[in-house]
């Protein structure tokens, strides 16, 4: 983990494993319909656990209020986005920011960056990847960002992954023993794999996420897993564990970041069925974010 005078949290992308790597619309049933389909850790929980589970995530959200500055809530930078993947760091940088960060940055390589730029006026995009100082062209804003989303939309290129230094993904013939498992090689960090149930390791711990979403498996969701990722690590890390009851707050804002994403699909297949895409996710950030953690 980097420390907090350089980046509160680094987080992977839809791709990669490393740190962190629904019949609900928004007059959908209750919420405790929600938990009912939850979430696990070993064996299942009753509601009761349920509930205080997204109490812990509540309790990482910082309050909206006038005298906070621009940025206070969540400077995120996204390093990803080449000629051929120009969606993946938009998905993962427009997330953070409906989630409720202040401030999204991309670093992406020069032919991504009018691309992306044109998707949005709302990103702050730095077209560097590529170049030969790529790497302390990264380093040099560090320190002004809370959590750094390493991956979406790095593409194949060899420079660019050397940049990067990206690890494989874990083996799926064993979810929970592998996440365990790499967490534990990487000194503890927090995994999170994605997939049927979205499973979490701290190298101590094995969570699952079985909340439902769809059987819609449109390209981007992790792109807005991890956006929203960068967001939640940020808030809770800050928070602290005080206010996560002693639970690791990487594992709650994993867990809410989950959660979040699978309400979003479940949300969104509920309006457009087969024609559900990340972007119609991306329009259910804020409804699926107030049904799960301001109800």
């Amino acid at each position: 983990m980097a420390s907090p005078a350089g980046v509160g949290a680094v987080v992977a992308g839809a791709a990669v494993v490393t740190l962190l790597s629904v019949a609900l619309t928004l007059y959908g049933p209750p919420l405790d319909a929600v938990l009912k389909r939850a979430f696990s850790l070993h064996k299942a929980h009753s509601i009761k656990d349920m509930e205080n589970t997204f109490q812990l995530v509540r309790n990482i959200i910082p309050p909206l209020a006038t005298k906070k500055h621009k940025g206070q809530d969540g400077r995120i930078g996204i390093v990803g986005g080449c000629q051929e993947y120009t969606g993946a760091p938009y998905f993962a940088a427009i997330s953070a920011l409906k989630v409720g960060a202040d401030l999204s940055h991309v670093f992406c390589t020069r032919e991504a960056a009018p691309v992306i730029k044109s998707y949005s006026p709302e990103l702050i995009v730095h077209p560097v990847l590529d170049s030969p100082d790529a790497v302390q062209e990264v380093e040099k804003w560090l320190p002004r960002l809370h959590a750094l989303v390493v991956g979406p939309g790095l593409g194949r290129d060899d420079a660019v992954l050397e940049n990067v230094k990206l690890r494989d993904p874990v083996d799926g013939s064993d979810c929970r023993g592998a996440v365990l498992r790499l967490s534990q090689a990487l000194g503890n960090v927090t995994v999170v794999q994605k997939g049927e149930q979205d499973v979490i390791s701290d190298g101590k711990q094995v969570l699952e996420c079985s909340l439902q979403g769809s059987n819609r498996r449109c390209g981007g969701q992790g792109d807005l897993l991890s956006g929203s990722l960068g967001v939640l690590v940020h808030w809770a890390l800050h928070a602290g564990p005080e206010k996560t009851n002693g639970f690791s707050p990487l594992l709650v804002a994993a867990f809410g970041a989950c959660s979040l994403t699978r309400q979003c699909n479940h949300q969104a297949f509920q309006k457009h069925g087969r024609s559900t895409t990340t972007t119609t996710m991306i329009a259910e950030i804020g409804p699926a974010f107030s049904k799960l953690f301001e109800t």
